[in-house]
């Protein structure tokens, strides 16, 4: 998995708040980027790294829900941790139904706010670590030529080589030698691994 610095983007319409979440963030060792305005995070350049986000409740223009659900159309996949001045038990709701790590209200300790971003930065490398997963899995499969996907697919549903060579019509020896090469480019020892390799990517998103 990449090493990349671990990123907090941090969006409050409040310069002083900003600037010292920049401060605390930076003092943690984490990466700290702020926005006064919600349009500039939609607008930010995707980075490669773990990252999350904490952004406020009510800002202008666009508040924190709708930011969050601008930022899911977007195809937006970081954990946000949201803060909030206001008591607003239907929007904190709202929030975590819509996928939030967490819902802080102000004011808030300095330990419950770090607490709740490493949270937040931990399911982000995980959800990294499975896709460069997927990845490289995708890569393994890339290398089959069109027969030798065609006999990975009937060996993993559990065929022998004489039943996919009549199912193909091929010689057996043709099937034989085949399997052998997607056992190798594939890095498999046994038609169980090669299932459960098939498994995770039927398993993984497309695109």
């Amino acid at each position: 998995m990449s090493q990349e610095r671990s990123a907090v983007l941090v969006v409050d319409d409040d310069p002083s708040v900003l600037r010292s979440l920049e401060r605390l963030f930076r003092v943690e060792g984490y990466e700290a980027e702020t926005f006064s305005h919600p349009r500039q995070l939609l607008q930010r350049v995707p980075t490669p790294g773990p990252q999350c986000v904490v952004m406020d409740l009510r800002m202008p223009e666009l508040n924190g829900l709708e930011l969050q659900e601008e930022l899911r159309r977007t195809g937006w996949r970081h954990p946000i941790v949201f803060i909030s001045g206001h008591g607003d038990v239907p929007a904190a709701v709202k929030a975590m139904k819509g996928g939030a790590v967490d819902f802080l209200p102000k004011p808030f300790s300095a330990a419950d706010l770090l607490a709740a971003v490493e949270r937040a930065l931990a399911q982000d490398r995980q959800a990294l670590a499975v896709q460069e997963e997927r990845e490289a899995l995708r890569a393994r499969f890339a290398t089959l030529a069109p027969r030798e996907l065609q006999v990975c697919q009937l060996v993993a549903e559990g065929l022998l080589n004489k039943q996919i060579a009549d199912k193909l019509g091929k010689a057996e020896q043709t099937v034989r030698l085949q399997r052998s090469r997607v056992m190798e480019k594939l890095a498999v020892d046994s038609v169980a691994e090669l299932v459960r390799l098939m498994e995770k990517l039927k398993g993984a998103p497309q695109g």
